[in-house]
């Protein structure tokens, strides 16, 4: 590989003949300029004083010399070519130029013109063409080299070709008649020679072609849509001393207009200024026809267009409608396996409940007072666990949208593990490893708890005979190797794992368990949409679900969620005051709850606390009552109501006439019931039944101090 260098562009004169007197040829050296021979001194002096390209060798080494005009034809090998071998100067061409200098060393002037020469000198292939003669250098009796004049003609040759090409194109549109007339406006006198077929394009008599138009003639027969933008263009193209080019409509003899097209330039003077606009017209009415036509379809595809985009929209819903379905009858399923185990646990507790209040009623007949605080506390223990039960299946069986917020993983699993010990039966044994300090997740809560409860449903049913499930979680980082095996970005995750000793999966239905609807359960006894499912949320989530198994050996599936970093994570609700905060000044408590047991505990209890309460046991008498000029301070109303509108309905309508009015809604629902595009309004909350006296007080008080 050659190391052409990338010097200066130029080398001074006194520079190149330093260079040179450092040269040395083999045993001979050039030496300084007064010590070369009268012939050697004499070339070099002709190459300096000329603007021409010129070059030469000398010497047995044939060391190349050359002067400034030549030294842009040598490309990034100027100047490391300057005293060089010419062989190595152009290795490239060498094959075709050294028949030339043997013959010009042999005594012979050479002369060539436009010889075609493949060059890298740029550091590419390029095709360049050149002009030269070679002339043999004497020193005496001797030729010593030769003298080469060169002069590029790639540039000229390729102008040259364009302008054969544009001649063809013209003479090929004359005859296939798309010119269909030319010009040329002597801009100084305003005349225009134009030839006939001009005229014809323009209406106008053929005869005044030849004693000239002014250029107010020509622009009468043009629509006048269209003149303003012409004399623009016009106007343009002299200004800029460029091309011009402008489609615009004539009028013909028939009284039609027809689409046509002006190509002209303007030529200047010696100064500099405009005197001749020359000119050819192009025939563009099918054209524009075409180009109309064109437009239309466009036109109509566009409709077209919206109409289809309206239709993938329709469709689009309902296939979000259709997996909102499927997800609800993910979540129904589910749910069925619980019924069996949520009926036996609720017998249980309301047992427990009927057997604590019929001992309390025998020992207060009795007159003994000393068990009832415990079998009231034992009751009291079974409506708590009961209400927990409750709550956890109605936030499990919600229908909502994916609804990420900052969640502690390990506790959601601790509050979970009580549904799913119920969910899997006796023969199985639950074991929860969850990792100390183990990182905050921003997930939907309510779809982790899903996909947990499904992969334990799985497990139980792949272990028909008992077995154990293991829910382990911990903190992980994944480098780059190993987040590109899990298809995931390189970061930091939290992994759940569900392990069963069941069965296992075989290897041919492994790569099939995530598809929608595949199952390997008798018909009627699963969707095969679980496992899909939980790939879903996990990848919405930003995470990634994987599974291993190995027949009769078990299997373990791992959810992968990415590490969320926040200042803190939503607490348990903390606990509220025990101490019941009593009224401070008689504020007025309308009660609503078609329930007469419910509203009576409600009504004791605020009573018992300083409130004046008021009671109504539906939503009409509690619009009479919101109607009227009583002072309410704080509206406390069952969410499902009967006469006609529910909890919310009935607030809604109150604030019309009480835009101040504060609402507290008690629901045996999930909360979610009473939300309205996702919020409560301000002055709103709600609780779930049961709830403790103590939290309802706090909660009343809590409201009704409120500005």
């Amino acid at each position: 590989m050659l190391n052409y260098g990338m010097g200066p562009w130029r080398v001074r004169q006194e520079q190149r003949f330093e260079l040179l007197g450092r040269l040395r040829l083999g045993e001979y050296a050039i030496g300084p300029k007064e010590t070369w021979s009268s012939a050697l001194r004499t070339t070099y002096d002709i190459m300096s004083s000329t603007s021409f390209g010129m070059c030469a060798t000398w010497g047995p080494e044939k060391t190349f010399i050359y002067n400034e005009a030549y030294a842009p034809f040598l490309g990034d090998r100027h100047p490391w070519a300057l005293g060089q071998p010419i062989d190595q100067v152009w290795p490239e061409v060498w094959q075709d130029i050294e028949p030339l200098i043997a013959r010009a060393m042999a005594g012979e002037t050479v002369y060539l013109e436009n010889l075609h020469l493949v060059m890298t000198r740029k550091g590419y292939p390029e095709d360049t063409y050149w002009t030269f003669s070679y002339s043999p250098l004497r020193d005496g009796d001797t030729i010593k080299g030769f003298l080469d004049v060169a002069y590029e003609t790639t540039e000229l040759l390729a102008a040259q070709s364009r302008d054969r090409a544009n001649a063809e194109r013209v003479q090929l549109a004359l005859s296939a008649g798309a010119i269909i007339g030319t010009w040329v406006w002597d801009i100084l006198t305003d005349q225009f020679t134009i030839d006939s077929a001009f005229a014809d394009s323009f209406g106008l008599d053929p005869a005044f072609g030849r004693s000239g138009v002014p250029l107010d003639q020509i622009i009468s027969t043009v629509h006048p849509e269209d003149r303003d933008g012409l004399l623009a263009a016009i106007n343009d193209a002299i200004e800029q001393r460029g091309h011009y080019a402008h489609q615009y409509r004539v009028r013909r003899q028939d009284g039609n207009y027809y689409w046509i097209e002006a190509n002209g330039r303007v030529d200047c003077d010696a100064d500099g200024k405009p005197f001749r606009f020359p000119g050819v017209l192009i025939d563009v009415d099918d054209r524009r026809a075409v180009e109309a036509e064109r437009d239309r379809a466009i036109a109509m595809l566009q409709v077209l267009n919206d109409d289809l985009e309206h239709r993938v929209a329709e469709r689009t819903a309902e296939l979000l409608k259709a997996e909102e379905a499927l997800r609800q009858a993910q979540k129904m399923e589910a749910v069925g396996q619980l019924t069996g185990g949520l009926a036996h646990d609720f017998n249980n507790l309301l047992a427990g409940i009927s057997g604590s209040l019929q001992l309390v009623t025998r020992r207060l007949t009795q007159g003994r007072t000393a068990d009832v605080e415990r079998y009231l506390s034992a009751a009291q223990g079974a409506v708590q666990r009961a209400a927990a039960l409750t709550h956890r299946l109605l936030a499990f069986s919600r229908r909502q949208t994916l609804d990420p917020k900052p969640t502690s993983v390990n506790r959601l699993i601790n509050e979970l593990e009580d549904l799913i010990r119920r969910t899997v039966g006796p023969s199985i044994e639950l074991d929860v490893i969850g990792t100390t300090g183990l990182w905050p997740a921003l997930v939907d809560s309510s779809q982790l708890e899903n996909a947990l409860l499904n992969l334990c449903i799985n497990a139980r049913d792949a272990m028909p005979n008992g077995g154990r499930i293991t829910i382990n979680t911990e903190n992980i980082a994944l480098d780059q190797a190993a987040a590109s095996a899990h298809d995931l970005p390189k970061g930091e995750y939290l992994l759940i794992c569900v392990s069963d000793s069941g069965t296992g999966i075989p290897e041919d239905i492994r790569e099939k368990v995530f598809e929608p609807f595949f199952t390997t359960k008798p018909l009627g006894e699963g969707t095969g949409l679980g496992l899909s499912m939980i790939y879903g949320f996990a990848k919405q989530s930003g995470g990634q679900v994987t599974i291993s198994s190995d027949e009769g050996q078990g299997t373990t599936v791992c959810i992968y969620l990415p590490r969320h970093v926040l200042d803190g994570i939503v607490n348990d609700e903390q606990a509220e005051q025990r101490v019941l905060t009593r009224s401070e000044q008689g504020e007025t408590i309308l009660v609503v709850d078609d329930e007469p047991t419910v509203r009576m505990l409600i009504s004791d209890i605020l009573h018992e606390l300083d409130y004046t309460v008021i009671e109504a046991g539906d939503s009409v008498a509690g619009m009479k009552i919101l109607q009227s000029d009583v002072r309410i301070d704080l509206l406390v109303s069952d969410v499902g109501l009967p006469g006609g509108m529910n909890g919310r309905q009935m607030a809604d309508a109150a604030r019309q006439s009480r835009p101040d009015l504060k609402v507290l809604f008690i629901t045996g629902y999930a909360e979610s019931s009473t939300v309205r595009d996702g919020h409560l309004d301000q002055g709103m909350s709600v609780m779930s039944k049961p709830f403790p006296v103590e939290v309802l007080a706090a909660r009343v008080r809590e409201m009704i101090s409120q500005n």
